[in-house]
Parts: C-alpha cells; structure tokens; sequence
C-alpha cells in the first residue's frame, strides 16, 4: 500500500468527466489530456478515512523540535504549579504551629524560586507555542490562497468571493487558535492535573478519592455539547462567509447602491446578517456556558465534600491543619486545569469545523490543469482551430455547439451577435479558462489540452470591458504580465498605448497610486493602462472582449487607436460592439445561441441580408448615420 497523502496533497484516481462529454484530441470521448473532468472534482482527494485531525497532526510534526522544547517547558510549569501546593503543608505545620524561624528562611527562598521558575517555564512555553501556531497559520493560509489562486474558473463561478476570503482569514485563524490554545492545554494542564493529583494522595489518599469521586461524571454531558458547539461553529463560519460578500458587494458597487437610493437597503442587509451572527453566537455561548456551570456545581459538590471529610479529620486528630490547607489548596488549584481541559473539546470541535472546510477546499482539484509532461510550443504562429466544439456551464444548458472555425496568423476576427449568444464563451476557451465539453480547440495544430498551461496563457493576451486593475503604481500595473520589465519597455509600451500624456502629468508620474482597481483614473484612461500591460506582454494571440464598449466618444478614440497599435502582427479576436472596432476586422463570425450561423467580411454579410444584416441596422445605424 502506498503512502497516506500529506495534508496538502490529493491523490489522483479515475478521471472524472460530466455525462461522458468531455472529449480529448482524437475527438473521442474521455477526458481531456489532463485528466480532468468539468465537474470541479478532477481526481479523487484524500482517502476517506484520513481525516481532519489527522491532516492537521500532520501540519504540527515538522515542528515537533519545537514542541519537544514548549511541551517540556510546559510540563515543569505544571510540576512548578503542584509544589506550590505541597508546600503549604510545611509552612503551616513547620512554621505556624512549629515556630520553626530556620524553615521559614528556606521555604521563603524555596517559594519564590518556585514562582520564578513558573513564570520563566510559562513564557517560555507560550511563546514557542504562538510561534509554532502563527508558522501552521501563515503556511497554511499562503497555501489556501495558492490552491484557490489555481483553481479554473468554474470553481470561482460556483463560490461567492466573501466565502472564499471567509476561508483564508477566519477558518484559519480558527485552526491557529486551536493548534495552540489545545495543545498548550492538553499539555500543560494534563501536567498540572498529574501533579497535583499527586499532591492530593500523597497528604491523604482517602480524602483525594472523595474529592475526585464526581469529576468523570462532568465529563458525559460536556462531550455532548461539544457536538452540538461543532454544529453552531460550521454555521458561524457561513454566516462570516455571508457577511464579507454582503460587504464586498457594497463597497464595491457604492456608486450603484447610491445612486438608486439602496443606501438604507444595504445597511438593512448587512444588519440582518449581523443578527443571524448574534443570534447563532448567543447559541454557541449558550453552550459554553452551560459547559462551565455544570463544572461550577460539580466543582462545588466534590469541595464542599472535602471540606465535611477532611474538617471532621482534623476535628478528630486523624490530619493536621497543613495537610488539609495543602489538600484543599491542592483542590482548588485541580479545579482550573480540569475545567479548560473540559472546554478543551469545544474548542476542539470548533477548530475541526474550520479545518473539514478548509480541507474540502483543499481537496478540491483544479478541472483545467497542465498535463504530465505538458508541451511548451515557444513563441506560436498565432493559428486558432476550433473543431467540433461544444460547451456547457451546466449540464441543462449549452452555451457552444458544434463550432468549427478556423482563424489564420494575423487575422483578426470579430465576433458579433446578440448578449448570450455565445461569443465570450468561444474566446475564453482559447486561454483555457474553459475545457469544451466536446471537440478541441488547435493552437498551430496542437491540442491547447496537451500544452503546458503556463506555456498556453503565454501566448494571450487579455483585454476586456472590465479592466482589472491593482493598487499600486502605474509602472507596476503596466509591468503586472511581465514582471522584471525595464523602466524603457514599461514607457514605451505606454506610449504605444497613448497612455503616456495623462501619465506624465499625474503628480509622480509612473509612481503614481492609482488606488484600489485603478479608482483614481477615468474609464479610458484604465483601459489604456490595459492596453499597455497587453502590450508590455508581447503575446502573439490578442483576445478584445468588447474593449471600447464602456467608453465615451472621445475615450474611445483614444482606446481604439492604441487598440490597433497592439493589433499589429497579432491574431485577434475580437468581440464587436460598435461599428469602429468591426471595421477593421478581416473577417466576421455571427453567433447566436451558441452555433455559427453567418461568417465572411462585412460587404458580404451586408449583401446576404441575414441575421448581421439585422443586427448591423438594430445595433450599428445609429453610430454610422451616413448608411
């Protein structure tokens, strides 16, 4: 049998594919070269019997040197804990009772010395422990983020971005919290529970037994609202999810929540999640608390026990004051260490929730993956097949079918139709945000599903609507696709795209924050800031996913000639909205609900009178007035 895998690992088995349609280079059907399937689930994950508490052992064993150190200095500060207790039997018999003055000296010294070596022990335990706990977070957050960061884009199509962030900053913080705050427990007060148990039998054996007879029986209903607190805290952990999307979802679209009144809407929205978050939080202390005041009573009837055995003891002369002061001491400083140990399985609890979430992310494989052996083509010509394509998002539902196209080095080829007809679906195939669910798409005659990923996404560049852009500079945005660019390609680039006027009189220039998403610039002034990183890039395959379409007259000039700049020598594809951008298409391809059903230049398609006809007189007359 081989290995168990790592807690970061998956192990591949079958391939997965949805209702047999997924189809590899030779058109039959099977998966894809990479042997992932469109169902989010590309390979199995760990087996089901490796578990959470498993998986998260193995996240602590590199760090067992460390522990080795902070378990041991825990387990003298427990020991330290004990002998505070024992020593009160010498320093009321020996001393009080005795007028022992030489006792008093040493046991004055010998007390302090405790005290130190307790403090020195805790500190040092606490911060090895904290070290430990923040190193397993950092990693595990850092490779959270890596394996989300991979995943294709049906899996960010399926998971709201706030409960993605929920996943990377709460439930990992959560885990951290248990890492360190359990393991400090189970070993430093297993510690001091042994120690000072001992404590106890060693001053009356028959007095210890009264006073530990009740503890086990706390311990039935405390498992039993440990369970219930692992339920409440998966719910807290969606209802953050909820939040942080509700959030997000408002601050980024201010202009649109304002501008249609919806101010007082959100803010209603976002107070009935933070309801939902009290109200499940106030159930969660509800169960803790419960936790606590069973230990309370418990607490009290083994003391109050003590107390009439051990006061009758001492009555009768069978025990000295010392021993019963030390055995009660010894009492009272058990009852602590118990009671964390007892909330030690909520905790537990709470922190395996969050790492069964994090896991099922993690278990979560990539269904558009670079192949074994993936091929690097170097620079390509820029030659696009699409053979016998068909996509779906869903099952139900075809967004592409049967497309056949073939689109030469250079061309460049517009793609026009109606909203839903099927045109961003055809180009987000090319890059492999997608696999088609049938049929292949060629890059110079290979298969893009038997290239190596990277290698692929190499040879496209992207320029859509909705520019992404990041805080920070602009010299870092334009350099975002090549990272190491010189100051000169960076400028020139920018020159090329007509950014370069507006950039030179922001007040630093290249170094200018432009603010989250580029929110310091106007509308065309980002779209040429995307033009310049597309042509920093240098791709041989250029992808304008209506690039224009959001800008004024005067934006769109400058756009669209910085456009025809990066369109020199390149493929490109081009999803048409104004009669500009077609113009300068080589030829046009009109889709609707997902098939070809109109291709050839615009004189051509003019005189066919079909469905481009239709739409150049709905859509394209208004921008032309002289047709």
């Amino acid at each position: 049998m081989g290995r168990a895998p790592g807690p970061f690992e998956t192990r591949e088995g079958n391939d997965i594919k949805r209702n047999g349609e997924n189809k590899g280079p030779d058109g039959k059907a099977g998966a894809g070269p990479d042997g992932a399937g469109r169902d989010g689930k590309a390979g199995a994950g760990p087996d089901a019997d490796y578990s959470p508490t498993r998986r998260l052992w193995a996240l602590i064993r590199p760090h067992m040197p460390t522990l080795f150190v902070a378990m041991i200095s825990m387990a003298l500060a427990g020991a330290s804990t004990a002998a505070m207790a024992h020593l009160i039997k010498p320093l009321l018999d020996d001393v009080f009772f005795n007028k022992d003055s030489d006792r008093l000296i040493f046991l004055t010294f010998l007390t302090f010395g405790v005290f130190a070596a307790t403090g020195a022990f805790t500190f040092v335990q606490s911060f090895l422990m904290n070290r430990v706990g923040y190193t397993i977070v950092n990693d595990l957050r850092v490779r959270l983020f890596s394996h989300i960061q991979r995943q294709s884009l049906d899996y960010y199509d399926a998971h709201p971005s706030g409960e993605l962030i929920s996943r990377v900053v709460n439930d990992v913080t959560l885990i951290q919290s248990s890492v360190t705050h359990v393991v400090t427990s189970l070993v430093m007060d297993v510690c001091k529970v042994v120690g000072l148990v001992i404590v106890l039998f060693i001053n009356d054996w028959r007095l210890a037994l009264v006073g530990l007879l009740l503890i086990p029986a706390a311990f039935y209903p405390i498992s039993r609202f440990g369970k219930r607190l692992r339920k409440l805290a998966t719910n807290s952990q969606i209802i953050m999810g909820s939040l942080i999307i509700v959030l997000t979802e408002a601050f980024q679209g201010v202009r649109v929540v304002q501008s249609y009144n919806m101010t007082d809407s959100e803010i209603a929205r976002f107070s009935a999640e933070c309801r939902r978050s009290v109200e499940n939080l106030m159930r969660a202390v509800t169960v803790k608390s419960l936790s606590s005041s069973i230990m309370e009573i418990f607490g009290g009837i083994c003391v109050a026990a003590v107390i009439w055995y051990g006061g009758h003891s001492v009555i009768n002369g069978h025990s000295t004051p010392g021993t019963f002061i030390s055995f009660l001491m010894a009492l009272l400083l058990l009852y602590e260490p118990v009671k964390r140990l007892t909330r030690l399985h909520n905790d537990v609890q709470q922190g395996l929730s969050a790492a069964t979430r994090i896991f099922d992310t993690l278990d979560t494989m990539p269904t558009v993956k670079s192949p074994p052996g993936g091929i690097d083509p170097g620079r390509v010509k820029g030659s696009i097949v699409f053979r016998d394509v068909s996509f779906a998002y869903a099952a139900d539902r075809e967004a592409l079918t049967d497309i056949n196209l073939t689109v030469s080095p250079g061309e460049v080829l517009a793609l026009v139709g109606h909203s839903g007809g099927g045109k961003t679906s055809l180009v987000n195939l090319v890059p492999r945000f997608y696999d088609p669910t049938k049929g292949a798409v060629l890059l110079d005659g290979m298969d893009i599903r038997t290239m190596d990923l990277a290698a692929l996404r190499g040879q496209v560049a992207l320029v859509s609507q909705e520019v992404t852009l990041f805080e920070g500079s602009v010299r870092n945005n334009i350099g975002y696709g090549r990272p190491g660019a010189s100051m000169g390609d960076i400028a020139k680039a920018a020159k090329a795209a007509l950014a370069d006027g507006f950039i030179a009189e922001l007040p630093r220039g290249y170094d200018e924050d432009i603010g989250e998403r580029g929110g310091r610039l106007s509308g065309g002034q980002r779209q040429r800031l995307a033009v310049a990183r597309a042509i920093l890039k240098d791709a041989p395959i250029l992808i304008l996913d209506e690039a224009t379409s959001a800008l004024d007259t005067e934006s769109e000039k400058y756009v669209q000639a910085a456009l025809e700049n990066l369109m020199i020598g390149r493929t490109t594809l081009v999803i048409a909205h104004r009669l500009s951008t077609i113009a300068k298409a080589n030829r046009i391809a009109v889709l609707k609900e997902g098939r070809i059903i109109e291709e050839g230049g615009h004189d051509e398609l003019m005189r066919l009178g079909g469905e481009y006809h239709r739409l150049y007189n709905l859509q394209f007359i208004a921008s032309d007035p002289s047709r």
